[in-house]
């Protein structure tokens, strides 16, 4: 894992929504990081966090405010020709959230699904273009009957299978998958990780994967960060972090994950995190600290100390 290939690198990234007024918000605060070749990253917080609009902004679907996205090097958003961002949306894509509102209602599925690869000339005949919509189909779990029938004709997780094919329609390198399965229902929501998990394997696919379900993200991720107000406040390797929650708040979400135990649940005690206990000095700045080799948190020179020494008992 040493020779891990950094195909994304976001530094120092802000995104502020009406900047310099007194309803300004700090959506995303000066957030880094790193995303490897062939990993899942989970991103994880409550809603209103951050974590879908800092996926937003590294795919350009907002301009940042400030800071950089680096995708093999180069910068997302420095000014690009269409030429070049037509080639950067074909190597970066994305699945959203709803997947009643990502699909245009008025298009057959063949359609929705070839919008990609018909953008980027990927089909030199009608023939070869509905071939490549029954094979993404069937890659998905769907079969090419579906190709002629309209968004409203199927279920929730028949239309996140449609958004993943669609995605992979122009053979995209990196995915975000903004909350991929928090509109659907529980029992549909493994399938669509499973499918996730498979895909990833077997095209080589990098994915951010953003939700606020701590045991799914688990299951998906190589690594996880924690967001709060706009800032990631730790991020380590999975296993790590439901291991060794250090960041008041990682341990506050977790406590909130129930237990499949109906007795242990009923005495279980959750954490609640209190901001107001970091109390944090003017000589003690706060900053994004390594307690043990790839686990970072949040956090100041007196907390580092103290996380040092909670993570060597």
């Amino acid at each position: 894992m040493s020779e891990r290939k950094k195909l994304l690198e976001i530094k120092n990234l802000k995104q502020y929504f009406n900047e310099g007024k007194p309803n300004e918000v700090k959506a995303v605060d000066n957030v880094s990081f790193d995303i490897y070749k062939g990993e899942v990253m989970g991103l994880v917080g409550e809603s209103g966090c951050g974590k879908s609009t800092t996926g937003r902004t590294i795919i350009r679907l907002y301009d940042a405010t400030g800071g950089e996205v680096l995708y093999d090097g180069v910068n997302v958003h420095g000014n690009k020709s269409k030429k070049e961002l037509k080639q950067f949306n074909r190597k970066m894509q994305m699945i959203f959230q709803d997947p009643y509102a990502s699909l245009n209602p008025r298009l057959k599925i063949a359609d929705v699904i070839a919008e990609g690869i018909d953008i980027h000339g990927l089909a030199k005949s009608k023939q070869e273009r509905m071939e490549k919509v029954y094979e993404l189909l069937e890659t998905v779990g769907l079969n090419k009957e579906h190709a002629n029938r309209y968004p409203h004709e199927f279920s929730g997780g028949q239309r996140q299978r449609i958004g993943i094919a669609r995605a992979l329609a122009v053979q995209p390198e990196f995915i975000i998958a903004d909350e991929p399965i928090s509109a659907l229902d529980v029992s549909i929501q493994a399938q669509v990780v499973n499918l996730m998990k498979k895909l990833q394997h077997e095209k080589g696919l990098t994915y951010l994967f953003i939700a606020h379900d701590l045991s799914m993200v688990k299951y998906i991720s190589d690594r996880i960060g924690v967001m709060y107000f706009g800032k990631i406040v730790e991020l380590a390797p999975a296993d790590e972090l439901y291991r060794n929650p250090l960041h008041p708040y990682t341990q506050s979400l977790l406590s909130a994950i129930p237990a499949p135990d109906p007795i242990s649940e009923r005495t279980r005690k959750r954490k609640t995190y209190d901001p107001a206990t970091h109390n944090y000095q003017d000589n003690e700045p706060v900053e994004f600290r390594e307690v043990t080799p790839g686990h970072f948190v949040l956090c100041s020179e007196t907390e580092f100390k103290q996380y040092q020494a909670q993570s060597k008992q």
